[in-house]
């Protein structure tokens, strides 16, 4: 599904539609809002899902309660390191759950990506030179390997549809400046070092994560976006994770495992639009991604 073809963002009272991505619906305030006249948005998390930079047929039920309820609790197990643009969850209705209002931020162009473990896209780049995104790592290292410390490996934002690109830290600098690049850096991997102690008190593994960031109207940075969710992080179990060997995650693995088997019969490289998923994936999806956010609040989400 391209975005132009995604589906119509719902009406809200009280808010006018702005523009809408992957999974989230973008609202600003109508003059008949509460919140008319403050630089706000709405943000809602959709149920649906995206893979291989397209957007599904079949939504996940649940997901975007699963996005919003973990990112507003680790917003506030963060709140000490760098504030967050979330101001409220009081959201119109036919929302509820799964929406937050928010500051409006002059977001920084950089996916903040940091790593703990070797997997994925940097894997791939460690076979080919033993760096990712220019850092030199050591000799001997295998799937799922455990980093000799946590790395900051930015990338840059991608259009819709597109896909981001990883780039060395150099050109963080050369986008944003050498102070707020430094600051983009040391916050990201601030956040990660207290994200990986949580989650690892409740058996998960914190493998890589990306955060985002703007800066309000006094400056300083903000975070923003989602946070340490199924589809920004790579969650492991840590009684399952064995170094070399691809390790089960919290997210849509079972959507891009049926996606890449010859069941789909999708003909991803010759362009056609992903296939509709099948009910016994999307069961084990939204499985997933509950026992994510229960695992790692304590809690079970009301859904």
């Amino acid at each position: 599904m391209s975005a132009s073809t995604l589906p119509v963002a719902p009406e809200l009272p009280g808010w006018t539609h702005l523009s809408s991505g992957k999974v989230r619906d973008v609202y600003t305030p109508a003059a008949a809002s509460p919140w008319a006249g403050r630089d706000v948005l709405l943000i809602v998390a959709s149920d649906r899902i995206s893979a291989y930079d397209h957007v599904l047929p079949t939504p996940v039920p649940d997901k975007g309660k699963v996005l919003t309820a973990l990112s507003a609790w680790w917003f506030e197990q963060l709140d000490d390191i760098v504030p967050s643009h979330i101001l409220s969850l009081d959201v119109p209705d036919a929302v509820a759950g799964r929406a937050m209002i928010c500051r409006r931020l002059t977001m920084h162009p950089v996916e903040c990506v940091v790593r703990g473990y070797l997997t994925g896209s940097g894997l791939v780049e460690y076979r080919r030179s033993r760096t990712v995104c220019g850092i030199a790592l050591p000799e001997g290292l295998a799937e799922a390997s455990r980093l000799p410390e946590p790395i900051f490996t930015p990338a840059a934002k991608a259009e819709l549809g597109g896909h981001d690109e990883n780039i060395p830290f150099s050109r963080v600098v050369a986008m944003v400046g050498e102070e707020p690049a430094a600051a983009l850096r040391g916050i990201s991997l601030a956040l990660y070092a207290r994200a990986a102690e949580i989650a690892l008190e409740r058996g998960i593994i914190l493998a890589d994560t990306k955060f985002e960031f703007g800066a309000g109207p006094a400056g300083g940075l903000v975070l923003g976006d989602e946070v340490l969710t199924p589809d920004s992080s790579r969650f492991w179990p840590a009684d399952q994770w064995i170094p070399g060997r691809v390790t089960p995650s919290f997210d849509k693995q079972y959507v891009r495992d049926w996606l890449a088997s010859s069941a789909s019969g999708w003909d991803r490289a010759g362009g056609a639009e992903p296939p509709a998923l099948p009910a016994d994936v999307v069961g084990r999806t939204r499985g997933r991604y509950l026992e994510a956010y229960e695992r790692l609040t304590g809690s079970p989400l009301e859904v």
